[in-house]
């Protein structure tokens, strides 16, 4: 163990400061807190130096693995650079500043952001009018089902309580069906990991509130199929969710407005470039066709304008791509993917062959040099190597339609550079699978920690020392 890997608590020394204060800040004889107020023992804080605490937390941020330090391939997470721009922008002091509960008339510039976000997201996907008060994409999710049963019970067609959810789709979907009160209906891929429309015919009937979708979908694949599907969802009177998870590939290309979609949420923290991971921070706006549009709800934002930030790197980095540059961002994204899919599937299994967009799936290893007496390298044995070599893992065992899955999205921010090295690390990994499997079941070999289990940690996690 290195000197700074140790326990803030294990660099502490009796009597070491690095701080003094003055003994009141208060005039007179300072504030005398009430009894059931008081400690009845002394606070244990670590005793250490300035430079020594300095030193720490700077080591420590240097074991993350972010967009800033490596190519961050994570599938169905579109895991974007943030130009440097953005932040300047969403920093600068008279955003930074405002004050929450500021009289309505002296924040009239940020309200002009949010309205100017509102008519960019709504020309790029093509609806009418969005709401800001989701802080993130399953809280988009959830507004966006809200709406759409809005929708029917205003018209009084209060039998509506069922959702169709492809089975290849994002697993909030289905969850935030069921949190709205919805019954969840699978709906079958065919063999070419695209909806099978004719599994879905006998689906639709007058209990049919809506389908969500993801297009492209979590394959990476594009629903060809989407305005048969479209209009048959609406000749049995339901409506069509967009999960806009993977807008990026459609910038300035297509519109889900125009495929017959009533309702979708954006994640402004992927496709528009807020770094995010860690639970935040997130933005899911949702628009609504016109149709929908009396049950949007209002006001746009939530207490205190929403994730704000958020929305104001998102309008940033809109602007400073323009109508002309932002239909540059999908067709990179596709040429990434397609450029590593077609480099690797003479070493990885390719379930499905055909052109993605944004993203594809691999289906673990050719061979992953499993023999009677040594077992072969898994999906997760590759996630583990790949940190070895300095790139962070794809999304793996996700979605559930392959046993071992690989999915991985570059973005079209990485150059052809860093593609190339993820894909001669990706083959030389392949070849250590196939000569020495235990090699990866052992990885990664050079991080500060092997393989926790991640298992207990979500279930009992221990957040304090």
């Amino acid at each position: 163990m290195k000197y700074y890997d140790k326990l803030i608590f294990e660099l502490s020394r009796p009597g070491r400061s690095g701080y003094s204060l003055p003994a009141s800040f208060a005039p007179g004889k300072g504030i005398s807190l009430p009894e059931n107020l008081r400690r009845k023992s002394s606070l244990d804080l670590p005793q250490v130096s300035e430079v020594d605490v300095v030193r720490h937390y700077t080591n420590l941020s240097q074991m993350n693995f972010g967009v800033d330090t490596g190519f961050y391939p994570l599938g169905s997470c579109t895991m974007k650079y943030n130009p440097k721009i953005n932040e300047e922008i969403a920093s600068h002091p008279l955003f930074s500043g405002l004050h929450p509960l500021q009289p309505e008339e002296t924040v009239r510039g940020a309200r002009e952001v949010i309205d100017g976000l509102d008519k960019a997201l709504a020309a790029i996907t093509g609806f009418r009018h969005f709401t800001f008060l989701p802080c993130a994409g399953a809280h988009g999710e959830l507004t966006g089902l809200m709406i759409m049963r809005e929708y029917h019970m205003a018209r009084g067609d209060s039998a509506r309580t069922k959702v169709i959810v492809p089975d290849s789709a994002h697993g909030t979907n289905p969850a935030s069906a069921h949190v709205c009160g919805l019954e969840i209906v699978e709906v079958k891929s065919r063999p070419d990991g695209l909806v099978d429309v004719e599994d879905l015919k006998p689906l639709l009937g007058p209990d049919i509130a809506g389908i969500m979708m993801t297009n492209p979908n979590t394959l990476g694949l594009f629903e060809k199929d989407i305005k048969e599907i479209a209009s048959l969802v609406h000749g049995c009177g339901g409506l069509l969710y967009y999960d806009g998870a993977n807008m990026n590939p459609l910038l300035g290309k297509v519109r889900p407005g125009d495929m017959g979609f009533d309702i979708l949420h954006l994640n402004l923290h992927k496709t528009f470039s807020t770094p995010h991971g860690g639970g935040g921070p997130g933005s899911g706006p949702v628009g609504v066709a016109e149709s929908v549009l009396p049950y949007l709800h209002i006001p746009v934002t939530s207490g205190f304008h929403g994730n704000f930030a958020v929305m104001m790197r998102a309008y940033a980095y809109i602007l400073m791509l323009g109508k002309e540059n932002i239909r540059m961002a999908g067709p990179l994204a596709v040429l990434g993917a397609n450029y590593i899919k077609e480099s690797l599937k003479d070493v990885y299994k390719l379930p499905i062959g055909s052109v993605c967009k944004h993203e594809f799936v691999f289906d673990g290893l050719l061979n992953d040099g499993a023999r009677d007496d040594v077992p072969g390298a898994t999906t997760l044995d590759v996630a583990k190597r790949l940190l070895d070599y300095g790139f962070h893992a794809p999304t793996i065992y996700f979605p559930l339609l392959f046993h071992q899955a690989l999915m991985i999205e570059p973005t079209e921010t990485e150059s052809k550079e860093t593609l190339d090295a993820f894909i001669a690390v990706m083959r030389t990994i392949a070849s250590e699978a196939a000569e020495d499997p235990q090699l990866l079941r052992s990885a990664p070999h050079n991080t500060p920690i092997r393989r926790p289990d991640e298992t207990t940690a979500a279930r009992n996690p221990i957040v304090k020392a």
